[in-house]
């Protein structure tokens, strides 16, 4: 008989979307469906839940509708119990240094959504201390799990760019504003106050992207701004959209990358993905989405001629190849989830760990200086 071992989860934040959705449904629940996490020793890693969060009402029908019975309002409570292990962070960004910082002073190791801070001195301190506490700490790098990018990954590694020169990502939907149409987002991602704005929460995705599959950051240029500066919120009431809903930046890579990404909640979708980076080198290029790959390789690439006096007679789209999968690929937040239960219960490599949040966290705040002052700043390495 398969031993099963427990591991507690406090989660933080699952009344939200991110939390419930993606962590608790599809990650810890899908786990303890699959039987739990195999370790090498032949045993399951069980994960044993308590949700937290701020509404009871909300964390009881939760609890209830997924056979759960461990839920409480009360952090200090939850972090005082000796069969937690791990503290996850899944709340809104402004309440997260704070929530992160008690879990270890409790001696937690840490898992977290992303941005890890509001400031880079936050993020660093939060690191500091973890390390400091001999504690493991993650942070959830997800769109690296992601089937396009999983591919993208594997043309890199293949050397299929030969000198990949450049690399552009167009990413974003059109949110709408409220007032007529309920909007997809939270309203306090539109409140600086309350920690909102585009850069801060795709910037540090944009880190881990580009310094994963291709190179770390060297330096950014960004101009930000806020298109729709009214919106409606959830109880139906006019505010004043104070955090930027636009970010068009070039980060420079090591080597000499140049990477091109604009981000935006006020765009309306012409791609096949919300998502897509086209990756430009001597020997060939690639479209990566969410889930969709496509190559076009140096030998195949066709000889297109500027003529505007002619229609096109062709499908530029039809000229290029699509990568097969070739794999399972698993929900990318559960794989992660795994991966870093696994680092936890018998030291499985792991590297996207508080330092690599802080570089996140540090190229949000360099790209909004940028943005405000006008000019191109270095990233410096941080001080550990």
């Amino acid at each position: 008989m398969t031993t099963r071992v427990p591991v507690g989860i406090v989660l933080n934040g699952v009344t939200g979307r991110m939390g419930y959705r993606q962590h608790l449904v599809r990650s810890l629940l899908a786990i303890r469906e699959a039987g739990g996490v195999p370790l090498r020793d032949g045993t399951l890693l069980w994960p044993e839940l308590l949700l937290v969060g701020r509404s009871e009402a909300k964390l009881r029908d939760i609890a209830t509708r997924h056979g759960l019975t461990d839920w409480t309002t009360d952090l200090g409570a939850a972090l005082a119990r000796p069969d937690m292990a791990v503290y996850f962070d899944a709340q809104v960004t402004s309440e997260r240094e704070k929530a992160i910082g008690l879990a270890i002073a409790a001696g937690k190791h840490i898992y977290t959504e992303k941005p890890t801070a509001t400031t880079l001195h936050g993020a660093i301190e939060l690191a500091r201390a973890a390390d400091a506490a001999g504690l493991r700490h993650g942070v959830v790098q997800d769109k690296l799990f992601l089937p396009g990018l999983r591919k993208l990954q594997r043309l890199v590694d293949a050397g299929f760019f030969g000198k990949i020169l450049s690399v552009r990502g167009e990413f974003g939907y059109w949110v709408f504003e409220g007032d007529w149409q309920q909007a997809q987002r939270p309203s306090w991602n539109y409140r600086s106050a309350d920690g909102g704005g585009i850069v801060v929460d795709m910037f540090p995705h944009w880190h881990y992207v580009l310094e994963q599959i291709f190179a770390p950051v060297r330096a950014v240029t960004a101009h930000v701004t806020t298109h729709i500066p009214r919106r409606w919120d959830e109880r139906g009431e006019a505010y004043e959209a104070t955090a930027d809903d636009a970010a068009y930046a070039i980060f420079e890579l090591e080597g000499g990358v140049v990477a091109q990404i604009n981000s935006s909640w006020a765009v309306r979708v012409n791609r096949d993905e919300l998502v897509e980076f086209q990756v430009d080198g001597t020997e060939g290029s690639a479209v990566a989405g969410l889930r969709n790959c496509r190559i076009q390789h140096r030998a195949t690439t066709p000889k297109p001629v500027w003529n505007p006096d002619l229609p096109v007679g062709h499908s530029f789209r039809d000229q290029w190849q699509e990568v097969p999968d070739n794999e399972d690929f698993d929900n990318g937040f559960k794989a992660q989830w795994e991966m870093f239960l696994r680092h936890i219960a018998q030291d499985a490599p792991y590297t996207w760990d508080l330092w690599a949040g802080a570089r996140g966290v540090q190229l949000a705040e360099l790209g909004l200086q940028s943005a405000r002052e006008g000019r191109r700043i270095e990233l410096p390495e941080l001080e550990r």
